[in-house]
């Protein structure tokens, strides 16, 4: 059956149910996305208060079988956020269902409602003597709920892993608008099927998240952040694996960073200071957090000397104060920010197991070189395998001079991570961008079983359709065919 639009006949619906300023106007903001490459629409917005409201208006969905789309901090890149087709759905934001609601120091453990933003619930968990690490570029902006429905990564994933590993329950409403009181706070419940780990990553497929608790680390006695200059991606990762040696689970990041990044700092933001006077083709941002008793800066140069001494690095600076960290940290930071300016012709988040990073990189370059006078901007989380692999115009031409080689580019990267056993979506999601790439590259056995959850959960198909999974032309409304 096909899927109603959330039309005037529908609002008086939830009127009736709902207190006055749930529903709001539709403003812009709630129908685009980072890239701007998916314009979406919307037949309502609504900005529940608390969990209760959230039931209620999915419940109401289900009834009119109209499709709702749930909204976080809007920061997500594979248009997961933005509905462009079909029925004009009902958008729910959680941004007014921000309260940290329990922080309990002796567990470890952080409850926070899935409006709060990532920077908020760091600054809760310091407060209570604790380090919350998830840590991203949009840690500013982006909200708890959106983060895990994504399992979002980031840098701190080599040491504490990505959001998934750090959610230990969750409060969700399901597609017929059920609560699930899910918010244990424990490191030990094998009581069945995990509906916490089925819902973290389904990017609001399955369910809206509501609320989550948070695993919470200690606060690392000293922190060392050290940008060093390497030879090549080979080198980095033997500088890794040489590092890890020595320090463990000390080492909270490790970055890989190409000198076509640094350039594009130069030219788009030539006021951030960058510590090098002439971008080397290749550096790594190491990040350490140790004991007490330790010294990170004292070890960061042990090992600088050593690497040095190996051939692995030829310069580097090893920061002697935390206006010195958060400067490299800046620079690493603000790199999104320069592709921006720019303008991609092709991003890629992409990842291969980490041995292969090196040739990855190498087979990658000679694969472009066929499509002309480019730039490449490599960089990511050398640490777990995920590399953001960009393609952008050469200097002084537009990606719009691009836009017929854009799907060649992109068909070409996802074809060769593919081959060398990778991932075409390490950390961004599938949203509604890459549902194509997933039918292409996603195994045949895992599709068909992630079918027959969405329709054994979401029998209406209401829950953010088009997103993951393709939505059915029956739910348009559209013959599928003679």
């Amino acid at each position: 059956m096909p899927l109603n639009p959330a039309d005037e006949i529908f609002a008086e619906t939830l009127r009736a149910v709902l207190l006055e300023g749930v529903l709001r106007p539709v403003e812009p903001r709630y129908l685009s996305e980072p890239r701007g490459r998916l314009a979406g629409q919307a037949g309502l917005l609504a900005l529940p208060r608390d969990v209760e409201d959230v039931s209620a208006l999915v419940r109401a969905a289900a009834e009119a079988r109209v499709p709702v789309v749930p909204y976080g901090g809007g920061t997500g890149l594979v248009g997961g956020q933005v509905m462009p087709d079909g029925p004009r759905p009902l958008v729910i934001s959680l941004e007014r269902m921000s309260a940290i609601r329990t922080v309990h120091p002796a567990d470890n453990v952080l409850v926070a409602e899935a409006g709060a933003v990532l920077a908020d619930v760091q600054a809760a968990a310091r407060t209570a003597g604790r380090l919350f690490p998830l840590s991203l570029a949009a840690e500013g902006s982006a909200r708890i709920g959106g983060t895990l429905a994504t399992n979002a990564g980031g840098v701190n994933v080599l040491r504490y892993g990505n959001a998934r590993d750090l959610c230990l329950g969750l409060e969700a409403v399901l597609p017929d608008g059920a609560i699930w009181h899910g918010l244990r706070r424990l490191r030990k419940d094998n009581t069945g099927y995990d509906l916490r780990n089925l819902l973290i990553g389904a990017e609001g497929t399955l369910g809206i998240i509501t609320a989550a608790a948070l695993k919470l680390c200690p606060v690392p006695a000293g922190q060392g952040t050290a940008m060093l200059v390497v030879s090549s991606p080979r080198a980095a990762l033997d500088l890794l694996e040489m590092a890890r040696d020595r320090l463990g689970e000390g080492i909270s990041a490790f970055e890989l960073i190409h000198g076509q990044g640094l350039e594009f700092l130069a030219e788009t933001l030539p006021d951030l200071r960058q510590p090098f006077d002439m971008p080397p083709e290749w550096c790594v941002l190491v990040e350490l957090g140790l004991a007490a008793g330790l010294d990170p800066a004292a070890a960061l140069e042990d090992l600088f000397a050593d690497a040095l001494a190996r051939g692995l690095v030829r310069d580097g600076v090893v920061a002697q104060s935390q206006a010195q960290r958060d400067e490299l940290w800046s620079v690493r930071e603000h790199i999104p920010e320069a592709n921006k300016r720019i303008g991609a012709v092709s991003s890629h988040d992409i990842s291969v197991p980490i041995s292969a990073i090196p040739e990855f990189i190498r087979r990658g370059g000679e694969l472009l070189a066929r499509f002309g006078d480019i730039r490449i901007n490599c960089f990511g989380h050398l640490g777990d395998g995920n590399l953001h692999y960009n393609v952008f115009p050469a200097a002084g031409r537009t990606r719009s001079d691009y836009d017929g080689l854009r799907w060649e580019v992109q068909r070409a990267v996802h074809d060769l991570v593919h081959d060398m056993g990778g991932s075409v979506s390490a950390e961004h999601g599938i949203g509604r961008i890459k549902v194509a790439e997933l039918e292409r590259y996603g195994d045949p056995a895992k599709l068909s079983a992630m079918r027959a959850i969405k329709a054994a959960l979401d029998p209406a198909g209401i829950m953010n359709p088009g997103a993951v999974l393709r939505m059915n032309q029956d739910r348009l409304g559209v013959p599928s065919g003679p």
